[in-house]
């Protein structure tokens, strides 16, 4: 332990010796190792903040979209639907106890001689109160659910405080929304992203009346499975009715449409954050890499700096393993202090971006920071730094020494 310790000490004053580049080398692995920590934490929390939404909706719920699921953007920006057919299909399949379709679309709201944009989001109120109060968790702050077939709408949180329209909206007021006026009858508590909060909710018929979607389609359908039904068997049902309606009509099979439980779009979240932990691993191990090699540039300077130095150690009586050890330990401290300024870094800069989401109400994105990640981003860059180190402190090992003492190179 007496030699380790003075090995440590050797390797730090020699070190400090050429302070300007250890820390210009240090600087290498700073960066990789926060590139590391600050996007594995940040892609971590979103994998958690989606699968939390995801089972907020309750296990035996059932999303029906429009689409293929394997091209989710196409669907959304090619504006495919659900026809009134598909969602009287659904009601039909054995095992269903709500199907809740619903539909948005962007609209002018006036209020307070104000226009401001707002997205409108429709639900059948007469099944959909208590689904979402009970199943997705909504909750009112004032006022009460909208009745069924009349002019009346439900504000999400943001859009009734007062930043949004310049007066805050009280129950009981009245907006335009495209030329029709409504009358506010609830504002609902945050719901948890930036979009929820800033959409107005009103009943699906008075929907299709502003917008003027009479034909009955949908974007999505929400599917609540009876008690005691799998949602796994009762997907594949759906899935199976909705395919035979498409071969009656067109004479082939088409599935045009993706029929998803909970734990399916679990695993697809996890599939795609997984993707992005490998990209991101990928372009930061290039970083770290530049590092590496910054630090065994560093020490293939430092053998050629100290070859008396050397010379001294091995003619005193220092063997091969002593002069490796004493340039790993250099090579391993330049790694870790690397590593630890990346990981305080990265932690940083993680938090902020989580508290930026939570102000600004965007989405709901946490930090994830478990212990095995730190020592992870600790570990990863003193193995870096050692074996960056281990070539030069092999070459320097192999000096004899009457030609260190001579300066030889």
């Amino acid at each position: 332990m007496a030699i380790i310790k003075e090995y440590f000490k050797l390797a730090i004053k020699n070190l400090r010796n050429r302070k300007l580049r250890s820390w210009l080398t240090i600087f290498g692995i700073v960066v990789g190792i926060f590139l590391v920590i600050t996007l594995i934490s940040l892609s971590g929390g979103i994998k958690n903040s989606i699968l939390k939404q995801l089972n907020s909706l309750g296990g035996d719920v059932i999303l029906v979209m429009p689409g293929a699921i394997d091209n989710p953007i196409a669907t959304f920006m090619g504006g495919q639907m659900l026809s009134e057919e598909d969602i009287l299909t659904i009601k039909k399949v054995e095992g269903v106890d709500v199907v809740l379709p619903t539909s948005q679309k962007s609209q002018l709201m006036r209020y307070n001689n104000e226009q401001k944009v707002i997205f409108l989001v429709s639900f059948p109120w007469d099944e959909g109160k208590d689904f979402l109060s009970t199943f997705q968790g909504w909750s009112l702050s004032e006022g009460t659910w909208p009745s069924p077939g009349k002019r009346e709408i439900l504000l999400g949180s943001l859009v009734a405080q007062k930043d949004f329209f310049g007066r805050r909206i009280r129950v009981g007021d009245a907006a335009t929304i495209n030329g029709r006026t409504f009358r506010v009858v609830g504002i609902l508590n945050s719901i948890g992203s930036k979009s929820d909060d800033t959409s107005v909710y009103l009943d699906r018929p008075v929907y299709q009346q502003v917008t003027g979607e009479r034909d009955g389609s949908a974007l999505m359908i929400m599917v609540k499975a009876k008690e005691g039904v799998s949602p796994d068997e009762l997907a594949a049902k759906i899935k199976k009715a909705l395919d035979e309606v498409r071969k009656r009509k067109r004479g082939e099979n088409v599935s045009d449409f993706s029929v998803l439980t909970s734990e399916k779009m679990g695993n697809i979240a996890g599939g795609i954050v997984g993707v992005i932990q490998a990209a991101v691993m990928l372009f930061a191990s290039i970083s770290i890499l530049v590092g590496g090699l910054g630090i065994m540039n560093t020490m293939f300077t430092s053998v050629r700096e100290r070859t008396k130095e050397i010379g001294v150690l091995k003619a005193v009586g220092a063997k091969n393993s002593a002069v490796i050890s004493i340039f790993l330990i250099e090579s391993g401290i330049l790694g870790l202090i690397g590593g630890a300024g990346g990981v305080i870094f990265g932690l940083i800069v993680a938090k902020l971006i989580e508290g930026y989401s939570r102000a600004s109400g965007s989405f709901l994105l946490e930090a994830y920071m478990p212990a095995s990640l730190i020592i992870f981003g600790l570990f990863f860059s003193f193995l870096i730094g050692c074996l960056s180190g281990y070539l030069p402190a092999r070459k320097a090992a192999k000096l004899r020494p009457t030609d260190a003492l001579r300066g030889y190179e």
